[in-house]
């Protein structure tokens, strides 16, 4: 069987060339549908022989609680009658990529042992932006072993300042 990536690639490159006049909204019901379809009780409704496309549209569409445009409904029949609801989560993901791409965006994930307030956040991304050289869109999230510090990750760079990162470089140094 081919990789799910294989798979949505061509669906997700599809849908941002046909979305360009409003890539923002077709990220909001996109990600709303790939969260409905990773439920596995829909994969295996979906996925039962008695069950029709027009079901499994009809209640991807119920469930999602996003308003469905033409395009999303379009989008969701063409999924569907091809047999490919499992591969929604990473079309969105790859529609996300192509979209930062568009507009020279990045996405990073702050991991933190402690919330974040706003504007602490936007002081660093502010710093964050000039280290890496990209405008970016960042997502905290909680890591109480950090101890202490964050650790942010953009694509594949890593930078680390957490306690726990320093008191590991500390053992290796004393270990060694």
């Amino acid at each position: 069987m081919a990789e799910i990536a294989t798979i949505a690639r061509p669906y997700a490159q599809a849908l941002f060339q046909a979305s360009q006049s409003d890539l923002a909204t077709t990220q909001v019901w996109l990600e709303a549908l790939a969260a409905v379809a990773a439920d596995a009780a829909l994969l295996e409704f979906a996925g039962n022989p008695r069950t029709t496309n027009a079901q499994v549209i009809d209640l991807v569409q119920a469930v999602s609680k996003v308003q469905m445009t033409p395009a999303a409904t379009n989008f969701l029949t063409a999924v569907v009658e091809n047999d490919r609801l499992n591969a929604l989560g990473e079309i969105a993901a790859q529609f996300q990529k192509l979209k930062n791409a568009a507009q020279g965006v990045n996405d990073a994930v702050v991991y933190s042992a402690f919330a974040i307030d706003a504007g602490s956040l936007t002081d660093l991304v502010a710093l964050l932006e000039k280290r890496f050289a990209h405008k970016l869109n960042a997502r905290v999230v909680i890591d109480e072993s950090l101890i202490g510090g964050v650790r942010v990750v953009v694509g594949d760079e890593v930078f680390d300042t957490s306690v726990r990162s320093r008191l590991d470089q500390m053992k290796a140094a004393l270990v060694a």
